[in-house]
Protein backbone atom coordinates (compact mmCIF):
# COMPACT_ATOMS: atom_id res chain seq x y z
CA UNK A 1 0.00 0.00 0.00
CA UNK A 2 0.96 3.33 -0.43
CA UNK A 3 2.02 5.57 2.37
CA UNK A 4 -1.32 7.44 2.79
CA UNK A 5 -2.21 10.26 4.90
CA UNK A 6 -4.45 8.01 7.20
CA UNK A 7 -1.57 5.52 7.86
CA UNK A 8 1.04 8.40 8.47
CA UNK A 9 -1.44 9.21 10.81
CA UNK A 10 -1.14 6.25 12.89
CA UNK A 11 2.80 5.42 12.52
CA UNK A 12 4.02 9.03 13.57
CA UNK A 13 1.77 8.54 16.65
CA UNK A 14 3.54 5.33 17.25
CA UNK A 15 7.04 6.88 16.46
CA UNK A 16 5.94 9.94 18.97
CA UNK A 17 5.65 7.52 21.63
CA UNK A 18 8.77 5.38 21.08
CA UNK A 19 11.35 8.33 20.23
CA UNK A 20 10.37 11.02 22.31
CA UNK A 21 13.55 11.93 24.43
CA UNK A 22 16.10 9.91 22.50
CA UNK A 23 19.18 10.61 21.40
CA UNK A 24 20.58 10.29 17.93
CA UNK A 25 23.85 8.30 18.45
CA UNK A 26 24.55 7.49 15.11
CA UNK A 27 23.50 9.27 10.84
CA UNK A 28 24.66 6.84 7.95
CA UNK A 29 23.22 6.52 4.36
CA UNK A 30 22.61 3.43 2.56
CA UNK A 31 21.98 5.27 -0.77
CA UNK A 32 21.08 8.15 -2.45
CA UNK A 33 17.28 7.65 -1.34
CA UNK A 34 18.02 6.09 2.04
CA UNK A 35 18.70 7.53 5.59
CA UNK A 36 19.33 5.63 8.87
CA UNK A 37 19.05 6.79 12.03
CA UNK A 38 20.68 4.84 15.11
CA UNK A 39 18.65 6.43 18.67
CA UNK A 40 19.31 5.37 22.01
CA UNK A 41 15.88 5.97 23.86
CA UNK A 42 16.84 5.58 27.22
CA UNK A 43 15.36 1.65 27.19
CA UNK A 44 17.26 0.50 23.98
CA UNK A 45 18.78 1.66 20.91
CA UNK A 46 16.50 1.40 17.83
CA UNK A 47 17.26 2.09 13.71
CA UNK A 48 15.18 4.77 12.53
CA UNK A 49 14.74 4.38 8.41
CA UNK A 50 13.89 7.36 6.35
CA UNK A 51 13.22 6.64 2.81
CA UNK A 52 12.68 8.98 0.02
CA UNK A 53 12.46 6.08 -2.60
CA UNK A 54 9.36 6.12 -5.05
CA UNK A 55 8.87 2.89 -4.63
CA UNK A 56 9.46 2.21 -1.17
CA UNK A 57 9.27 5.81 0.83
CA UNK A 58 8.73 5.35 4.66
CA UNK A 59 9.96 6.75 8.27
CA UNK A 60 9.95 3.50 10.23
CA UNK A 61 11.58 1.78 12.90
CA UNK A 62 13.82 -1.49 11.18
CA UNK A 63 15.41 -4.74 12.55
CA UNK A 64 17.32 -5.31 9.28
CA UNK A 65 21.17 -4.48 8.56
CA UNK A 66 22.19 -2.78 5.68
CA UNK A 67 25.83 -1.46 5.22
CA UNK A 68 26.15 1.87 5.01
CA UNK A 69 27.93 4.04 1.56
CA UNK A 70 31.53 3.44 1.63
CA UNK A 71 31.35 7.47 1.42
CA UNK A 72 29.11 9.67 3.37
CA UNK A 73 27.58 11.71 1.16
CA UNK A 74 27.19 15.27 1.52
CA UNK A 75 23.53 14.96 3.03
CA UNK A 76 24.42 12.71 5.28
CA UNK A 77 27.35 14.90 6.58
CA UNK A 78 25.39 17.19 7.11
CA UNK A 79 23.03 15.62 9.34
CA UNK A 80 26.19 14.09 11.34
CA UNK A 81 26.92 18.02 12.20
CA UNK A 82 23.25 18.96 12.68
CA UNK A 83 21.60 16.43 14.52
CA UNK A 84 24.69 14.60 16.33
CA UNK A 85 23.45 14.15 19.74
CA UNK A 86 20.53 15.85 19.50
CA UNK A 87 16.94 15.21 21.32
CA UNK A 88 13.88 14.22 19.94
CA UNK A 89 11.22 16.24 20.94
CA UNK A 90 8.00 15.28 18.64
CA UNK A 91 7.10 13.03 16.05
CA UNK A 92 3.95 14.42 14.22
CA UNK A 93 2.04 14.74 10.99
CA UNK A 94 1.57 17.96 9.23
CA UNK A 95 -2.17 18.43 9.06
CA UNK A 96 -3.78 15.20 7.09
CA UNK A 97 -0.71 15.37 4.25
CA UNK A 98 1.83 12.82 3.62
CA UNK A 99 4.59 14.40 5.88
CA UNK A 100 6.59 13.75 8.97
CA UNK A 101 8.09 16.22 10.70
CA UNK A 102 10.69 15.17 13.59
CA UNK A 103 11.56 18.02 15.56
CA UNK A 104 15.06 17.74 17.48
CA UNK A 105 16.87 19.79 20.55
CA UNK A 106 20.00 20.26 19.11
CA UNK A 107 22.28 21.44 21.99
CA UNK A 108 26.97 22.62 21.59
CA UNK A 109 29.37 23.92 23.11
CA UNK A 110 28.19 27.11 21.80
CA UNK A 111 24.85 27.07 20.66
CA UNK A 112 21.70 25.61 21.23
CA UNK A 113 18.60 25.38 18.68
CA UNK A 114 15.74 23.20 17.57
CA UNK A 115 15.80 21.94 14.08
CA UNK A 116 12.96 19.99 12.02
CA UNK A 117 13.90 17.31 9.62
CA UNK A 118 10.62 17.26 7.04
CA UNK A 119 10.20 13.82 5.51
CA UNK A 120 7.63 14.26 2.25
CA UNK A 121 6.55 10.46 1.39
CA UNK A 122 4.96 11.63 -1.90
CA UNK A 123 6.08 9.09 -4.41
CA UNK A 124 8.69 9.93 -7.03
CA UNK A 125 8.35 13.71 -5.11
CA UNK A 126 9.53 11.98 -2.05
CA UNK A 127 12.35 13.86 -0.32
CA UNK A 128 13.89 14.98 2.96
CA UNK A 129 14.90 18.46 4.07
CA UNK A 130 16.50 19.79 7.48
CA UNK A 131 15.58 22.92 8.19
CA UNK A 132 16.44 25.23 11.24
CA UNK A 133 13.98 28.23 12.12
CA UNK A 134 11.92 27.99 8.40
CA UNK A 135 15.17 28.16 6.65
CA UNK A 136 16.71 25.14 4.55
CA UNK A 137 19.89 23.90 5.95
CA UNK A 138 20.23 21.17 3.25
CA UNK A 139 17.89 18.42 1.48
CA UNK A 140 18.46 15.06 0.27
CA UNK A 141 17.56 15.62 -3.17
CA UNK A 142 17.84 19.47 -4.23
CA UNK A 143 16.15 21.70 -7.38
CA UNK A 144 17.69 23.16 -9.96
CA UNK A 145 17.39 27.32 -10.00
CA UNK A 146 16.52 26.65 -13.91
CA UNK A 147 13.56 24.20 -13.09
CA UNK A 148 10.31 25.47 -13.24
CA UNK A 149 9.29 24.96 -9.77
CA UNK A 150 7.63 27.27 -7.19
CA UNK A 151 9.70 25.38 -4.32
CA UNK A 152 13.28 25.60 -4.23
CA UNK A 153 15.34 23.28 -2.34
CA UNK A 154 18.65 24.63 -1.75
CA UNK A 155 20.40 25.87 1.77
CA UNK A 156 19.46 28.75 2.46
CA UNK A 157 15.72 29.35 0.81
CA UNK A 158 12.78 29.51 3.25
CA UNK A 159 11.42 26.09 3.51
CA UNK A 160 7.77 25.52 1.81
CA UNK A 161 5.55 22.98 2.45
CA UNK A 162 4.47 21.42 -0.91
CA UNK A 163 1.31 22.84 -3.05
CA UNK A 164 -1.83 21.23 -2.39
CA UNK A 165 -4.02 19.30 -4.40
CA UNK A 166 -7.47 20.06 -5.66
CA UNK A 167 -8.95 17.65 -3.07
CA UNK A 168 -11.07 17.77 -0.11
CA UNK A 169 -9.87 17.12 3.69
CA UNK A 170 -11.59 13.84 4.74
CA UNK A 171 -12.45 16.24 7.59
CA UNK A 172 -14.76 18.95 5.40
CA UNK A 173 -18.32 17.33 5.65
CA UNK A 174 -19.86 19.78 3.95
CA UNK A 175 -17.34 20.14 0.73
CA UNK A 176 -17.79 16.43 0.23
CA UNK A 177 -21.42 16.12 0.72
CA UNK A 178 -21.91 18.82 -2.12
CA UNK A 179 -19.72 16.71 -4.38
CA UNK A 180 -21.37 13.64 -4.02
CA UNK A 181 -24.54 15.00 -4.28
CA UNK A 182 -23.21 16.02 -7.66
CA UNK A 183 -21.85 12.98 -8.40
CA UNK A 184 -24.51 11.17 -7.30
CA UNK A 185 -26.81 13.58 -9.41
CA UNK A 186 -24.96 12.56 -12.54
CA UNK A 187 -25.13 8.67 -12.33
CA UNK A 188 -28.94 8.40 -11.80
CA UNK A 189 -28.62 4.45 -12.55
CA UNK A 190 -26.78 4.45 -8.90
CA UNK A 191 -23.09 3.44 -8.29
CA UNK A 192 -21.94 0.75 -6.18
CA UNK A 193 -18.82 0.01 -3.72
CA UNK A 194 -16.01 0.44 -6.33
CA UNK A 195 -17.42 3.58 -7.72
CA UNK A 196 -17.71 5.52 -4.12
CA UNK A 197 -14.14 4.10 -3.23
CA UNK A 198 -13.16 5.67 -6.46
CA UNK A 199 -14.59 8.79 -5.59
CA UNK A 200 -12.95 9.32 -2.38
CA UNK A 201 -9.69 8.37 -3.62
CA UNK A 202 -10.24 10.98 -6.40
CA UNK A 203 -11.73 13.43 -4.72
CA UNK A 204 -9.82 13.37 -0.39
CA UNK A 205 -6.86 13.64 -0.08
CA UNK A 206 -4.60 11.77 1.76
CA UNK A 207 -6.45 7.94 1.47
CA UNK A 208 -5.41 5.62 -0.87
CA UNK A 209 -7.26 2.99 -2.95
CA UNK A 210 -7.49 0.68 -0.13
CA UNK A 211 -8.14 2.94 2.54
CA UNK A 212 -11.18 4.44 0.61
CA UNK A 213 -12.80 0.78 0.09
CA UNK A 214 -12.42 0.19 3.67
CA UNK A 215 -14.00 3.43 4.53
CA UNK A 216 -16.81 2.93 1.78
CA UNK A 217 -17.58 -0.72 3.53
CA UNK A 218 -17.61 0.44 6.69
CA UNK A 219 -19.80 3.68 6.26
CA UNK A 220 -22.58 1.26 5.33
CA UNK A 221 -22.22 -1.42 8.00
CA UNK A 222 -22.51 1.74 10.53
CA UNK A 223 -25.20 3.59 8.55
CA UNK A 224 -23.63 6.30 7.89
CA UNK A 225 -23.55 9.40 5.90
CA UNK A 226 -20.29 9.09 3.75
CA UNK A 227 -19.52 12.74 4.10
CA UNK A 228 -19.78 12.25 7.96
CA UNK A 229 -18.11 8.64 8.46
CA UNK A 230 -14.76 9.81 6.40
CA UNK A 231 -13.65 12.32 9.14
CA UNK A 232 -14.27 10.15 12.25
CA UNK A 233 -12.53 6.85 10.97
CA UNK A 234 -9.70 9.19 9.88
CA UNK A 235 -9.24 10.91 13.28
CA UNK A 236 -10.20 8.22 15.57
CA UNK A 237 -10.35 4.46 13.60
CA UNK A 238 -8.06 2.59 16.05
CA UNK A 239 -4.74 1.17 14.82
CA UNK A 240 -4.97 -2.73 14.91
CA UNK A 241 -1.75 -3.37 12.18
CA UNK A 242 -1.88 -6.24 9.44
CA UNK A 243 -0.05 -7.88 6.88
CA UNK A 244 -1.62 -9.76 3.85
CA UNK A 245 0.25 -12.75 1.72
CA UNK A 246 -0.48 -13.50 -1.73
CA UNK A 247 1.12 -16.69 -3.19
CA UNK A 248 3.59 -16.84 -0.41
CA UNK A 249 4.93 -13.34 -1.06
CA UNK A 250 4.26 -11.03 0.98
CA UNK A 251 1.60 -8.19 -0.84
CA UNK A 252 0.75 -5.39 1.12
CA UNK A 253 0.24 -4.07 5.12
CA UNK A 254 -2.55 -2.40 6.74
CA UNK A 255 -3.33 -0.16 9.85
CA UNK A 256 -6.49 -1.84 10.43
CA UNK A 257 -8.38 -5.40 9.93
CA UNK A 258 -8.44 -6.84 6.75
CA UNK A 259 -9.84 -10.73 5.56
CA UNK A 260 -6.81 -13.03 5.54
CA UNK A 261 -4.48 -10.42 7.34
CA UNK A 262 -1.81 -11.49 9.59
CA UNK A 263 -1.65 -9.46 12.76
CA UNK A 264 1.31 -7.49 13.23
CA UNK A 265 2.64 -6.20 16.93
CA UNK A 266 2.85 -2.55 15.37
CA UNK A 267 2.61 -0.58 12.06
CA UNK A 268 6.43 0.08 12.27
CA UNK A 269 6.58 -3.99 12.27
CA UNK A 270 4.02 -4.46 9.30
CA UNK A 271 5.69 -2.00 7.56
CA UNK A 272 9.03 -3.11 8.22
CA UNK A 273 8.52 -6.44 7.27
CA UNK A 274 6.84 -5.74 3.71
CA UNK A 275 9.17 -2.79 2.88
CA UNK A 276 12.26 -5.29 3.29
CA UNK A 277 10.77 -7.99 1.91
CA UNK A 278 9.80 -6.30 -1.26
CA UNK A 279 13.75 -4.79 -1.60
CA UNK A 280 14.99 -7.96 -1.40
CA UNK A 281 12.61 -9.15 -4.09
CA UNK A 282 13.68 -5.95 -6.01
CA UNK A 283 17.32 -6.30 -4.80
CA UNK A 284 17.52 -10.00 -5.95
CA UNK A 285 15.76 -9.70 -9.29
CA UNK A 286 17.70 -6.68 -10.52
CA UNK A 287 21.40 -7.99 -9.09
CA UNK A 288 20.37 -11.33 -11.01
CA UNK A 289 19.44 -9.48 -13.92
CA UNK A 290 22.72 -7.12 -13.71
CA UNK A 291 24.69 -10.69 -14.11
CA UNK A 292 22.89 -12.73 -15.85
CA UNK A 293 23.04 -9.20 -18.35
CA UNK A 294 26.87 -9.43 -18.22
CA UNK A 295 27.61 -12.65 -18.38
CA UNK A 296 25.27 -13.03 -21.42
CA UNK A 297 27.26 -9.65 -22.68
CA UNK A 298 30.38 -12.10 -22.64
CA UNK A 299 28.93 -14.98 -23.88
CA UNK A 300 28.17 -12.88 -27.45
CA UNK A 301 31.88 -11.67 -27.60
CA UNK A 302 33.00 -15.14 -26.64
CA UNK A 303 30.74 -16.69 -29.50
CA UNK A 304 32.16 -13.71 -32.17
CA UNK A 305 35.76 -13.98 -31.39
CA UNK A 306 34.92 -18.49 -31.72
CA UNK A 307 33.47 -17.97 -34.82
CA UNK A 308 36.47 -15.66 -36.17
CA UNK A 309 38.93 -18.36 -35.17
CA UNK A 310 36.68 -21.41 -37.21
CA UNK A 311 36.89 -19.03 -40.31
CA UNK A 312 40.42 -18.76 -39.86
CA UNK A 313 40.94 -22.38 -39.19
CA UNK A 314 38.74 -23.09 -42.44
CA UNK A 315 41.26 -20.84 -44.48
CA UNK A 316 44.34 -22.59 -42.76
CA UNK A 317 42.89 -25.99 -43.83
CA UNK A 318 43.83 -25.21 -47.44
CA UNK A 319 46.75 -25.70 -46.72
CA UNK A 320 47.79 -28.57 -48.33
CA UNK A 321 46.23 -27.63 -51.67
CA UNK A 322 48.95 -24.84 -51.56
CA UNK A 323 51.75 -26.95 -51.00
CA UNK A 324 51.04 -29.17 -53.97
CA UNK A 325 50.56 -26.52 -56.05
CA UNK A 326 54.00 -25.47 -55.22
CA UNK A 327 55.16 -28.98 -55.67
CA UNK A 328 53.58 -29.08 -59.31
CA UNK A 329 55.24 -25.81 -60.08
CA UNK A 330 58.77 -26.92 -58.89
CA UNK A 331 58.67 -30.33 -60.73
CA UNK A 332 57.19 -28.43 -64.22
CA UNK A 333 59.31 -25.32 -63.67
CA UNK A 334 61.23 -26.16 -67.46
CA UNK A 335 57.56 -25.89 -69.02
CA UNK A 336 57.09 -22.48 -67.73
CA UNK A 337 58.32 -18.99 -68.77
CA UNK A 338 58.33 -15.66 -67.25
CA UNK A 339 54.86 -13.26 -67.61
CA UNK A 340 52.55 -16.52 -68.08
CA UNK A 341 49.52 -15.64 -65.82
CA UNK A 342 48.12 -19.08 -65.47
CA UNK A 343 49.27 -22.68 -66.22
CA UNK A 344 47.12 -25.84 -66.21
CA UNK A 345 49.60 -28.94 -65.21
CA UNK A 346 48.26 -32.53 -64.21
CA UNK A 347 47.73 -32.97 -60.36
CA UNK A 348 49.87 -36.37 -59.68
CA UNK A 349 48.27 -36.13 -56.10
CA UNK A 350 44.99 -36.75 -57.39
CA UNK A 351 43.73 -40.39 -58.69
CA UNK A 352 42.91 -39.97 -61.55
CA UNK A 353 45.85 -36.84 -62.32
CA UNK A 354 42.81 -34.43 -63.35
CA UNK A 355 44.18 -31.12 -64.42
CA UNK A 356 44.30 -28.50 -62.08
CA UNK A 357 44.99 -24.50 -63.42
CA UNK A 358 47.51 -22.80 -61.32
CA UNK A 359 47.01 -18.98 -61.05
CA UNK A 360 50.62 -17.40 -62.02
CA UNK A 361 52.51 -13.66 -61.31
CA UNK A 362 53.37 -12.34 -64.43
CA UNK A 363 56.67 -10.16 -62.71
CA UNK A 364 57.68 -13.44 -60.64
CA UNK A 365 59.94 -15.87 -62.27
CA UNK A 366 58.53 -19.79 -62.50
CA UNK A 367 60.84 -20.43 -59.53
CA UNK A 368 59.66 -17.09 -57.74
CA UNK A 369 55.80 -18.00 -57.75
CA UNK A 370 56.89 -21.97 -57.10
CA UNK A 371 58.39 -20.55 -53.51
CA UNK A 372 55.39 -18.03 -52.90
CA UNK A 373 52.82 -20.94 -52.81
CA UNK A 374 55.22 -22.40 -50.58
CA UNK A 375 55.37 -19.62 -48.09
CA UNK A 376 51.93 -19.41 -48.04
CA UNK A 377 51.47 -22.94 -47.40
CA UNK A 378 53.88 -22.39 -44.24
CA UNK A 379 51.64 -19.57 -43.34
CA UNK A 380 48.56 -21.50 -43.07
CA UNK A 381 50.32 -24.41 -41.17
CA UNK A 382 51.73 -22.37 -38.62
CA UNK A 383 48.11 -20.93 -38.33
CA UNK A 384 46.48 -24.37 -38.03
CA UNK A 385 48.95 -25.36 -35.22
CA UNK A 386 48.34 -22.10 -33.47
CA UNK A 387 44.28 -22.02 -34.21
CA UNK A 388 43.55 -25.41 -32.74
CA UNK A 389 44.49 -25.57 -29.12
CA UNK A 390 43.04 -21.50 -29.41
CA UNK A 391 39.73 -23.25 -30.69
CA UNK A 392 39.76 -25.86 -27.54
CA UNK A 393 40.69 -22.94 -25.10
CA UNK A 394 38.13 -20.74 -26.55
CA UNK A 395 35.33 -23.60 -26.64
CA UNK A 396 35.81 -24.25 -22.91
CA UNK A 397 36.27 -20.62 -22.15
CA UNK A 398 32.00 -20.71 -23.97
CA UNK A 399 31.52 -23.78 -21.61
CA UNK A 400 32.74 -22.06 -18.45
CA UNK A 401 30.34 -19.06 -19.53
CA UNK A 402 27.28 -21.45 -19.80
CA UNK A 403 27.54 -22.87 -16.61
CA UNK A 404 27.84 -19.54 -15.01
CA UNK A 405 24.54 -18.32 -16.88
CA UNK A 406 23.49 -21.90 -15.30
CA UNK A 407 24.18 -21.08 -11.77
CA UNK A 408 22.56 -17.84 -12.40
CA UNK A 409 19.08 -18.83 -13.64
CA UNK A 410 18.97 -21.38 -11.04
CA UNK A 411 19.38 -18.56 -8.35
CA UNK A 412 16.87 -18.14 -5.73
CA UNK A 413 18.00 -15.61 -3.04
CA UNK A 414 21.11 -13.33 -2.91
CA UNK A 415 23.02 -15.94 -1.15
CA UNK A 416 22.97 -17.69 -4.61
CA UNK A 417 24.04 -14.66 -6.37
CA UNK A 418 26.85 -13.29 -3.62
CA UNK A 419 29.73 -16.11 -4.47
CA UNK A 420 28.62 -15.63 -8.39
CA UNK A 421 29.50 -12.10 -7.90
CA UNK A 422 32.82 -12.62 -6.65
CA UNK A 423 33.38 -15.01 -9.63
CA UNK A 424 32.73 -12.57 -12.03
CA UNK A 425 34.61 -9.84 -10.09
CA UNK A 426 37.69 -12.72 -10.00
CA UNK A 427 37.38 -12.63 -13.67
CA UNK A 428 37.71 -8.82 -14.36
CA UNK A 429 34.08 -8.90 -15.59
CA UNK A 430 32.69 -6.67 -12.59
CA UNK A 431 34.27 -3.99 -10.03
CA UNK A 432 35.06 -4.50 -6.63
CA UNK A 433 33.00 -2.87 -4.43
CA UNK A 434 35.04 -0.22 -2.67
CA UNK A 435 35.60 -1.04 0.95
CA UNK A 436 34.04 1.43 3.69
CA UNK A 437 36.78 3.78 5.12
CA UNK A 438 38.06 2.02 8.44
CA UNK A 439 35.85 -0.91 8.05
CA UNK A 440 36.86 -4.38 8.40
CA UNK A 441 36.98 -6.85 5.41
CA UNK A 442 34.70 -9.24 5.93
CA UNK A 443 35.21 -12.83 4.72
CA UNK A 444 31.97 -14.39 5.18
CA UNK A 445 31.68 -18.02 4.08
CA UNK A 446 28.33 -18.57 2.31
CA UNK A 447 26.92 -22.04 3.26
CA UNK A 448 26.18 -24.64 0.87
CA UNK A 449 22.72 -25.58 -0.36
CA UNK A 450 21.88 -28.19 2.75
CA UNK A 451 19.38 -31.29 3.11
CA UNK A 452 19.20 -34.16 5.40
CA UNK A 453 17.73 -37.90 4.44
CA UNK A 454 17.03 -40.20 6.80
CA UNK A 455 19.77 -38.68 8.79
CA UNK A 456 22.03 -38.22 5.85
CA UNK A 457 23.52 -35.19 5.03
CA UNK A 458 23.50 -33.58 1.43
CA UNK A 459 25.11 -31.02 0.19
CA UNK A 460 24.62 -28.85 -3.15
CA UNK A 461 26.72 -26.31 -4.51
CA UNK A 462 25.34 -22.90 -5.35
CA UNK A 463 27.89 -21.83 -8.11
CA UNK A 464 31.50 -22.82 -9.47
CA UNK A 465 33.31 -22.11 -6.85
CA UNK A 466 31.65 -23.41 -4.38
CA UNK A 467 31.58 -26.69 -6.14
CA UNK A 468 35.39 -26.45 -6.19
CA UNK A 469 35.15 -26.73 -2.30
CA UNK A 470 32.40 -28.71 -1.83
CA UNK A 471 34.96 -31.33 -3.90
CA UNK A 472 37.77 -30.37 -1.69
CA UNK A 473 35.60 -30.75 1.52
CA UNK A 474 34.53 -34.37 -0.04
CA UNK A 475 35.44 -37.50 1.84
CA UNK A 476 37.49 -40.29 -0.53
CA UNK A 477 34.03 -42.56 -0.30
CA UNK A 478 31.27 -39.83 -0.53
CA UNK A 479 28.74 -39.60 -3.11
CA UNK A 480 29.35 -37.24 -5.87
CA UNK A 481 26.50 -36.15 -8.43
CA UNK A 482 26.26 -34.25 -11.74
CA UNK A 483 23.66 -33.83 -14.27
CA UNK A 484 24.98 -35.47 -17.72
CA UNK A 485 25.15 -33.14 -20.64
CA UNK A 486 23.57 -30.26 -18.42
CA UNK A 487 25.33 -27.46 -16.68
CA UNK A 488 24.06 -28.56 -12.78
CA UNK A 489 25.54 -27.64 -9.00
CA UNK A 490 27.96 -30.55 -7.89
CA UNK A 491 26.15 -32.75 -5.23
CA UNK A 492 27.78 -34.18 -2.33
CA UNK A 493 26.43 -37.09 -0.22
CA UNK A 494 27.79 -37.22 2.95
CA UNK A 495 27.93 -41.13 3.81
CA UNK A 496 30.53 -40.98 7.13
CA UNK A 497 30.78 -44.57 6.88
CA UNK A 498 27.14 -45.44 6.30
CA UNK A 499 26.07 -47.62 3.46
CA UNK A 500 24.29 -45.55 0.43
CA UNK A 501 20.79 -46.79 -0.62
CA UNK A 502 18.41 -46.20 -3.36
CA UNK A 503 16.19 -43.76 -1.85
CA UNK A 504 18.82 -41.56 -0.64
CA UNK A 505 20.54 -41.70 -4.45
CA UNK A 506 17.17 -40.81 -6.02
CA UNK A 507 16.67 -38.13 -3.69
CA UNK A 508 19.76 -36.26 -4.05
CA UNK A 509 20.07 -36.64 -7.62
CA UNK A 510 16.16 -35.19 -8.00
CA UNK A 511 17.98 -32.02 -6.37
CA UNK A 512 20.91 -32.36 -8.45
CA UNK A 513 18.39 -32.52 -11.62
CA UNK A 514 16.55 -29.26 -10.22
CA UNK A 515 19.21 -27.14 -9.86
CA UNK A 516 20.49 -27.73 -13.48
CA UNK A 517 19.80 -26.55 -17.38
CA UNK A 518 17.29 -29.14 -17.48
CA UNK A 519 15.08 -28.36 -14.57
CA UNK A 520 12.32 -28.01 -16.28
CA UNK A 521 12.91 -31.58 -18.14
CA UNK A 522 10.71 -34.42 -17.11
CA UNK A 523 13.77 -37.34 -16.67
CA UNK A 524 17.00 -36.06 -16.58
CA UNK A 525 20.40 -37.92 -16.40
CA UNK A 526 22.47 -37.88 -13.27
CA UNK A 527 25.79 -39.67 -13.32
CA UNK A 528 27.02 -40.66 -9.56
CA UNK A 529 30.44 -41.81 -8.02
CA UNK A 530 32.53 -42.31 -5.26
CA UNK A 531 34.63 -38.87 -4.30
CA UNK A 532 37.67 -40.81 -5.14
CA UNK A 533 37.11 -41.01 -8.95
CA UNK A 534 36.58 -37.51 -9.57
CA UNK A 535 39.58 -35.58 -10.45
CA UNK A 536 40.05 -31.64 -11.21
CA UNK A 537 42.93 -30.99 -13.94
CA UNK A 538 45.36 -28.49 -12.94
CA UNK A 539 44.67 -25.26 -14.01
CA UNK A 540 41.46 -25.84 -14.80
CA UNK A 541 38.34 -23.46 -14.78
CA UNK A 542 36.12 -23.30 -11.36
CA UNK A 543 33.63 -26.24 -11.45
CA UNK A 544 35.57 -28.38 -14.18
CA UNK A 545 36.10 -32.20 -13.58
CA UNK A 546 36.35 -35.44 -15.08
CA UNK A 547 35.50 -38.60 -13.59
CA UNK A 548 35.13 -42.16 -14.11
CA UNK A 549 33.46 -45.20 -12.61
CA UNK A 550 30.11 -43.53 -12.67
CA UNK A 551 26.23 -45.18 -13.04
CA UNK A 552 23.72 -43.24 -14.97
CA UNK A 553 20.41 -43.01 -13.27
CA UNK A 554 17.05 -40.90 -14.47
CA UNK A 555 15.26 -39.10 -12.12
CA UNK A 556 12.37 -36.32 -12.23
CA UNK A 557 13.89 -32.23 -11.22
CA UNK A 558 12.89 -31.87 -7.57
CA UNK A 559 13.66 -28.92 -5.03
CA UNK A 560 12.70 -31.08 -2.09
CA UNK A 561 12.40 -27.20 -0.61
CA UNK A 562 10.53 -29.30 2.84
Amino acid sequence: MPQDAFHIRRLTAELNTLLVGGKVNRISQVNKDELTFIIYTGKSTVKLILSANASNARVCLSLTEKEPAPVAPNFCMLLRKHLQNAEILSVKQHEFERIVEITFHCTSDFSECDRVLYCELMGKYSNVILTEKGIILGALKTTALENDNHRILLAGAKYLYPAPQDKLSPFDGAGMRSRLENYLSLRPDGVDNEALSLFLFDNVCGLALPTAREIVNRAQTAGKPLWEFVGDFCDNEPCAPCVKWDKGAMADFFAFPVEGGQEMPSLCKAEDEFYTSRETKKGFEDKKRKLENTVRALKKKQTKKLQETLERLKDAEKADSYRIKGELLTANLYRLEKGMTEVELENWYSETCEPIKIALESTLSPSKNAQKYFKVYNKHKRAKEILTPMLEKEQAEIEYTDSVVSEIIAAETMLDLKEIETELTDMGLLRAQKERAGAKKKEAVVPFREYEFQGVKIYAGRNNLQNDRLLRLADPDDIWLHTQKYHSSHVIIALEGRQVFDELLLYAAEICAYYSDGRDGDKIPVDHCKRKYVKKPNKSKAGFVIYTDYKTMLVKPNAHKE
